[in-house]
């Protein structure tokens, strides 16, 4: 076979022409130190603050500490493999994670690595895990409510789209529920669900998640999930990642809910990378920024302005106590960032309460604003039945006899107590609530013994559904109680009591 030498030599002056002489210029780092999750870098002279990079071993890490000459990095994987003197290379990316619908009905880590076993999270779009939070003139007041469907949350501590609502209490006694009931009653609703599980076992997350696909909830819902067993470098980024997520959805003129569970874990994370990392401490061993650590990520959850799409991001932050200590240092930093909280008490637990809402100790500061009119009516008179049962009982445990009006106080108040019991995982709708407290506060549970109400609240609201069901599409409608609707919702109570009565007779 011949070769035409005129071709060949077109063909290489055709290659030279075009070739273009381009210089890679790559910044490459070596290891001065390493162990417990965090390496020390030196030669990244250029490497911003929060860059991921890339270790030879394949284990990411984030630029944490800028020195004067060396970098300090919190490690996003194992450090087994990773010796001093190995090779680190810049990504020129800030650490960033999966968002949009690719996501939701996922169990993810933060950096959005499946934990389901259903393949990889198909997601084509990212977004950096620190963004700046809105400002004033691009928010609007919280004027939208959203419903926990829990009658002790939305009657007196409601919350609206764009707040951020603590909910604090010690371990085990109804914080996490009361997230899930939340999500849960999201069914009906526009608002997408991240849950950030920070610090839980893996087994925990699992079951949450089982828990929400049995009550057909997991397919609006990302679960964002930074186990124990993880690095402290995972923990630390997982809420700002579950925010992140909620943020997309919220820039899109959506509204969504993201709960991180909880604060106090994440604390912790922060402060041993910050003490293996040699950043000075503070109170408590915590680093001096670590107010910052929380306001900067919950300053982030508002509702935009109609300009900017009307979106809403809401946050509920959880937060764990010590022997009902809410004057500790964490705790109150966050109250202090928060819109309100809604504080769980050991002892109402431990008396059979759930859930275990103080009345005295929760607040919402701006989620009445956006609380509908009929429900308004009704909380102004449970918070006062509430609050002079709570007075009274503390003094009838000194005194021996009591007079009239004192026994129909604290009648009155104990059956509220039971009116505000409600069952796990069984979220009411407004109406629904508004028709179980109406019957408390208005007295018709006066003449019924307080174990009984339990049992005969559901039957209650079926009543009102199956034969007045003009009362609920007015109440639906109109979301108000004038004197016409009381004197209906009083009958219908009555005939619901008088139907009560006559079934013993019948039976006989």
């Amino acid at each position: 076979m011949r070769v035409n030498s005129d071709k060949l030599i077109a063909a290489l002056r055709q290659q030279l022409a075009e070739y273009e002489h381009k210089l890679q210029v790559e910044e490459i780092g070596n290891v001065v130190e390493v162990g417990d999750g965090i390496a020390v870098v030196d030669g990244l002279r250029g490497v911003m603050s929060q860059e991921l990079l890339d270790f030879s071993g394949g284990v990411m890490a984030v630029a944490f500490n800028l020195e004067e000459e060396t970098v300090g990095c919190i490690l996003l994987g194992p450090d087994e493999e990773i010796q001093e003197g190995d090779q680190v290379r810049r990504t020129g990316r800030i650490a960033e994670t999966s968002v949009g619908e690719a996501v939701f009905g996922r169990v993810m880590t933060p950096l959005a690595e499946p934990l389901d076993d259903r393949g990889p999270i198909a997601a084509d779009q990212t977004r950096p895990l620190e963004l700046k939070a809105p400002g004033v003139i691009e928010r609007q007041p919280v004027c939208e409510p959203l419903y926990t469907g829990i009658k002790a949350i939305d009657a007196m501590t409601p919350i609206g789209r764009g707040q951020r609502e603590l909910i604090i209490g010690d371990r085990q006694i109804g914080k996490t529920a009361i997230a899930i009931d939340t999500i849960i009653n999201q069914r009906d609703s526009d608002v997408r669900c991240i849950y950030v599980a920070i610090g839980q076992k893996l087994s925990g997350v699992r079951r949450i998640a089982a828990i929400l696909q049995e009550h057909g909830a997991m397919e609006y819902t990302c679960i964002v999930a930074a186990c124990a067993s993880d690095p402290a470098a995972l923990l630390y980024i997982a809420p700002y990642a579950g925010c992140t997520i909620g943020e997309h959805e919220r820039e899109n003129g959506r509204h969504a809910l993201v709960i991180y569970d909880d604060l106090s874990k994440h604390a912790k994370a922060y402060r041993e990378l910050s003490l293996l990392l040699r950043r000075p401490p503070g109170r408590e061993a915590y680093p001096g920024d670590i107010f910052n650590l929380h306001s900067r990520l919950l300053e982030r959850a508002c509702k935009l302005s109609e300009e900017r799409g009307g979106g809403s991001l809401t946050a509920l932050p959880i937060v764990e106590t010590q022997e009902g200590d809410y004057s500790a240092y964490i705790p109150t930093n966050v109250i202090s960032i928060t819109d309100g909280q809604i504080y769980l008490e050991p002892e109402l637990f431990h008396q059979g309460v759930r859930p275990a809402v103080n009345v005295g100790l929760s607040v919402s500061r701006v989620g009445g604003a956006a609380q509908p009119q009929m429900m308004r009516q009704v909380s102004g008179r449970l918070r006062t039945d509430l609050a002079a049962y709570r007075e009274y009982e503390a003094f009838t445990r000194f005194a021996s006899e009591l007079d009239e009006r004192t026994r129909q106080i604290l009648g009155r108040g104990q059956r509220m107590v039971e009116v505000l019991k409600q069952r796990q995982y069984a979220p009411l709708s407004s109406v629904e609530q508004t028709i179980a407290i109406f019957a408390g506060t208005r007295g018709h549970w006066d003449d019924i013994e307080p174990d009984r109400i339990d049992e005969l609240e559901p039957q209650l609201i079926e009543f009102i559904y199956e034969h007045h069901p003009d009362v609920v599409e007015t109440l639906t409608e109109t979301e108000e109680i004038e004197e016409e609707m009381a004197q209906r919702l009083t009958d219908a109570v009555e005939e619901f009591k008088g139907s009560l009565e006559a079934e013993p007779s019948d039976q006989e």
